[in-house]
């Protein structure tokens, strides 16, 4: 069986992405300001123990613009990496080794996941709280900043039962932002 481990950089209020389409999510610095060495590391750790990388349009849109004509380690990683992108806007995806997944997300990606794939989503907080809705999410991997940015998408909304998790891991890092790992949905419950 897959899993879908998500990957977030989070605020302590709860804060993953802009209140907003138009603002910049780290429109105050709080992220870039304390990313720490071993956040790289971590990050490389997490998708060389996934089969795939799953994102959102927007993300997409992002990751694709800023990493397809890189040449450093992690931008080559990035693209060499196959990608799942979930929207129902867009008509072709043309980053490398990416795929489309449009229609019936949900049933998609639950195909996936039955298939053995191990995907990580980084962002993508729409996609995440559809996966959550759905109880599709197996992992979380937050990073915790130590700010309050006070307006915004949380990675938590509109939950309305109690989701039990599990502490698999905690890592302080160099700048104050401590690493979190999770087990969610069936593995938070043995």
């Amino acid at each position: 069986m897959g899993k879908i481990l998500v990957g977030l950089n989070v605020a302590m209020d709860g804060v993953i992405d802009g209140p907003g389409p138009d603002d910049n999510f780290d429109r105050a610095g709080w992220v870039m300001s304390n990313f720490a060495p071993e956040t790289g590391q971590i990050i490389g750790e997490n998708l060389m123990n996934s089969d795939a990388l799953l994102l959102g349009r927007a993300t997409y849109e992002v990751f694709k613009a800023s990493f397809a004509h890189q040449t450093d380690p992690m931008s080559m990683g990035l693209n060499n990496v196959p990608k799942y992108v979930v929207s129902n806007t867009l008509k072709t995806v043309d980053w490398n080794n990416s795929t489309l997944i449009s229609g019936n997300v949900i049933e998609q990606l639950r195909q996936l996941k039955d298939h053995g794939k191990r995907m990580t989503i980084s962002g993508s907080a729409r996609l995440v709280h559809s996966l959550q809705q759905a109880d599709l999410i197996d992992e979380y991997a937050l990073f915790v900043y130590p700010v309050v940015v006070g307006k915004g998408i949380k990675l938590f909304e509109n939950t309305d039962a109690i989701k039990p998790l599990k502490l698999l891991e905690v890592r302080p890092l160099s700048t104050g932002v401590i690493y979190l790992r999770y087990a969610a949905g069936e593995a938070a419950k043995t």
